[in-house]
């Protein structure tokens, strides 16, 4: 194992919002079996309850992690929870994020100025999965600045404090909800970010969600898989992958 898989494996088991980040071997590392203490499901806030909200937080449902899915209207909801069984629930975004040790934020771009003026607060040294994508058609000014800045740019303006991790961003839902936990090859899911230790623990999470990490480098990398870019839309395995976006093994 690498000096750099070591240390993204230490920063892993950091204490977020008083609460222990692990499940399906969070802690991982190279103390012996038998001393480490029990791996607990991580408490997963998610800002947004559409497609990729549901799907991504029905997987992690399913690992055992609790989630709370959002939305203004959270009595909305009531269904779409049940369906996810009993890990899931619904609240408000501000009780989402302060319930979240990690923040997934699965919300239309143009939200992005909202929500930072609403929850800046909240979402500071919080760590963040930020899966969201901007389109012309949809999201207007703050789509202009993407296209001016690039999309991790414009996502750390609006999120700034929190420690960003960009993941899921890079397909469609269906993909995610097809491909999930496949045999052959794990699909690939490409993230970035500027904390090591949000991105073991972002790395972690897309595992238990079924799929195989692959660290495209800093947060200035995500624009390399960002919509529109080469790496967005992608159906690949982990090696493949690697070879697309030029990384050793």
């Amino acid at each position: 194992m690498s000096t750099r898989s070591d240390s993204l494996n230490r920063r892993a088991t950091l204490v977020l919002g008083g609460c222990l980040v692990a499940a399906s071997g969070l802690l991982a590392s190279r103390i012996p079996a038998s001393a480490q203490p029990a791996p607990q499901p991580a408490r997963i806030g998610i800002v947004g309850a559409g497609h990729i909200g549901s799907t991504i937080g029905g997987l992690w449902a399913k690992a055992g992690h609790e989630v709370m899915l959002s939305s203004r209207h959270p009595e909305e909801l009531k269904g779409l929870v049940e369906g996810l069984g009993p890990k899931a629930k619904a609240g408000s975004p501000a009780e989402a994020i302060a319930f979240g040790d990690v923040v997934l934020i699965a919300v239309p771009y143009k939200a992005y100025p909202q929500l930072a003026q609403d929850h800046a607060a909240a979402l500071k040294g919080k760590v963040v999965i930020d899966a969201g994508n901007a389109t012309q058609a949809r999201d207007g000014e703050v789509y202009g600045e993407v296209q001016a800045h690039g999309i991790a740019a414009v996502s750390a303006k609006y999120l700034n404090g929190a420690k960003v991790v960009r993941a899921f961003n890079a397909a469609n839902y269906k993909v995610f909800a097809k491909n999930a936990h496949r045999e052959g090859g794990r699909m690939a899911i490409p993230l970035a970010g500027d904390d090591p230790a949000a991105l073991a623990i972002a790395a972690q999470l897309v595992k238990d969600a079924g799929f195989e990490p692959v660290e495209v480098g800093p947060l200035a990398k995500a624009d390399s898989f960002a919509m529109g870019s080469p790496g967005f839309g992608l159906d690949l395995n982990a090696e493949e992958s690697r070879a697309r976006f030029g990384l050793a093994r």
